[in-house]
């Protein structure tokens, strides 16, 4: 009986594991304004609408039309990441300096998806981790990490997506100058077994265990 109980419960709690590490959708943001200085737009995470604001000194940013430099979209797709930036909603940077994207409410994990980024020196407040990375619209390059891991240096043309574990009302970092590297922001959604379900499912499997004990025991 206690292997028994014991097996169920490793069961349930792969169970709440597997679930919890899926990915689904990553949402990246529809930017649809730009003027001095800022930049702003939404991301439509499940039945919630997310403000984005970029605020910086900036190149040119494409809110509507334009060329599509995610294309291809190998070096964007992971484990995590299923699906590449769409269209052509693009920031591009040139000119060095500091950064802030801010989020109307808190997100969870939140990713930058990286086009051309050539020699350039990007740090972050917090840790970075490099999802995926490879040949894009301008070539190819490395991301060469910092041992803090909160920058690193791109060798040669860096196409890809990085990740901030945790959770963020808005991520600031300063760039380095070159011709100009750009980049988007998004969401992934990762749908976990809801905790009030996972204690129903666990109460069940237990409440069916004592049943079983009651009736191998008359």
């Amino acid at each position: 009986m206690k292997k028994l109980l014991f097996g169920t419960v490793l069961f349930l709690i792969l169970i709440l594991s597997v679930s919890a590490a899926q990915a689904g959708t990553v949402y990246w943001t529809d930017w649809t304004a730009s003027g001095p200085g800022t930049v702003t737009g939404t991301m439509n995470i499940g039945s919630e609408t997310v403000d984005v604001t970029f605020s910086g000194a900036y190149s040119f940013a494409q809110t509507s039309g334009g060329t599509n430099y995610w294309n291809p979209a190998t070096p964007y797709l992971s484990a995590t990441v299923e699906n590449a930036p769409p269209a052509s909603d693009i920031i591009a940077l040139s000119s060095s300096g500091s950064v802030t994207i801010t989020f109307s409410q808190s997100v969870t994990n939140p990713l930058l998806a990286l086009v051309s980024w050539n020699g350039n020196r990007p740090r972050f407040e917090n840790e970075i981790e490099f999802l995926s990375y490879g040949r894009g619209y301008w070539g190819n390059g490395t991301p060469v990490m910092d041992s803090d891991k909160k920058g690193f240096y791109g060798s040669g043309e860096v196409h890809g997506v990085l990740q901030m574990a945790g959770t963020y009302d808005s991520i600031t970092f300063t760039h380095t100058s070159e011709g100009w590297h750009g980049l988007t922001v998004g969401v992934v959604d990762v749908a976990p077994v809801p905790l009030p379900a996972a204690l129903w499912l666990f109460g069940s499997g237990l409440a069916g265990l004592v049943g079983l004990r009651r009736k191998l025991f008359r």
